[in-house]
């Protein structure tokens, strides 16, 4: 997991819903940002997608930006390539840009290793927060986002974030061949 207290590696990608580029400075005047490493295919973001929708809904009016990223090989994975990315992000109602990072450097960038991955920022943007949305996995429970949210509240109110961190638990980001990087293991 990447290590707390970083800053934010700085992207601009294309938001696979509007064309337009998205970048970290877009999101200066937030008190905080949540970066989600996501994909279309994942059964595990498709298990997150309504709470990621409600976390949204509550949080960006109290000063969270968020923005999804996906960085899987469109070409071995056409169900993540941006065309179709952008129809899930609109089905599932995300309110927040989707990106593709084609080249996967951003995902290297944030040591991104699964879908979903979650990595949370203070307004300084130092990683403040990085690990599962919530205990529940594809068939055992409905996503309710108590660890996410725990961060979220504390970041945004100024707070302590909770110190028990437990890694993301989702599909391995699907690197292009001789793409992966050095903490990536194959199974």
């Amino acid at each position: 997991m990447l290590e707390l207290g970083i800053r934010a590696p700085d992207f601009c990608l294309p938001d696979v819903v509007t064309g337009e580029s998205v970048s970290l400075h877009d999101f200066a005047n937030k008190k905080a940002l949540l970066v989600i490493f996501l994909c279309s295919h994942c059964p595990y973001v498709h298990h997150v997608q309504a709470e990621l929708v409600r976390i949204a809904k509550k949080f960006t009016s109290e000063g969270l930006a968020i923005v999804g990223i996906t960085s899987n090989d469109a070409e071995r994975y056409p169900d993540d390539a941006p065309g179709m990315t952008a129809l899930f992000a609109q089905a599932a109602g995300f309110t927040f840009p989707v990106c593709y990072d084609e080249t996967q450097t951003v995902a290297r960038a944030y040591n991104a290793a699964c879908t979903p991955d979650f990595f949370l920022y203070g307004p300084d943007r130092t990683l403040l927060y990085r690990g599962q949305i919530d205990d529940t996995r594809p068939g055992k429970g409905v996503s309710n986002g108590a660890d996410l949210r725990a961060a979220i509240t504390a970041v945004l109110d100024g707070g302590k974030v909770p110190s028990e961190q437990r890694p993301s638990v989702g599909c391995s980001i699907k690197w292009k061949p001789g793409n992966e990087p050095n903490y990536y293991q194959r199974a």
